[in-house]
């Protein structure tokens, strides 16, 4: 595969490739939706996000609802899934804006991904670290690098054998380093994250 040949370059980083399954981006659909997905489950662990997303999803019988239909829940109804009264707003700012902004997941996927990031993150409750999520893992963009994820943050340092808490040095570092990976820093992402899981 093309982005292992080109991440391979990197010594260190082969090393943690070697130990995980090839990795392969795809494209989704419906991006309010999975931008909806990502609030619910910010600051809570993957279990109680998916039983929270999944109780908000049984509000519209488990089908997919519209921005509309989302922005016409009454917040209380949202609560009722366990959401907290902000991210119940958050939803609907997201849906509102998508409704207002006529945004399409056609639309997004011709933009760039610095044309998304500035678009989104003028959504209350979505900041830069949620775009650049859905930009890897929604519209498959190849080349995002989650320079403020905290476990990158971390594996990178160990990586490299980098003091973490001295933050502008190991950022310097990283962007320096991560300029190698282009145009392939998405994958270099997923395979820092898996690392963790296959040690």
């Amino acid at each position: 595969m093309e982005h292992i040949e080109h991440l391979s370059k990197d010594k260190k980083l082969r090393e943690i490739i070697s130990l995980q399954d090839p990795y392969t981006l795809v494209k989704r659909k419906d991006i309010y939706l999975l931008l909806c997905k990502s609030i619910v489950s910010q600051q809570l662990s993957t279990r109680v996000a998916e039983v929270i997303y999944g109780r908000f999803l049984d509000l519209y019988k488990n089908k997919k609802p519209t921005p509309q239909q989302i922005i016409d829940t009454p917040l209380e109804k949202l609560r009722s899934a366990g959401l907290s009264n902000a991210k119940a707003n958050y939803l609907q700012n997201v849906c509102r804006f998508f409704i207002e902004e006529k945004l399409t997941d056609a639309k997004l996927h011709k933009m760039t991904d610095e044309e998304i990031i500035e678009k989104l993150t003028q959504i209350k409750g979505v900041g830069k670290w949620t775009v650049e999520m859905i930009l890897m893992f929604a519209l498959g963009r190849e080349d995002v690098f989650a320079m403020d994820d905290l476990i990158i943050q971390q594996h990178f340092a160990r990586l490299y054998k980098l003091d973490i808490t001295d933050k502008k040095a190991l950022k310097i570092k990283m962007l320096a380093q991560s300029s190698k990976w282009s145009p392939y820093r998405t994958y270099a992402c997923r395979y820092l994250w898996g690392w963790k899981d296959v040690q």
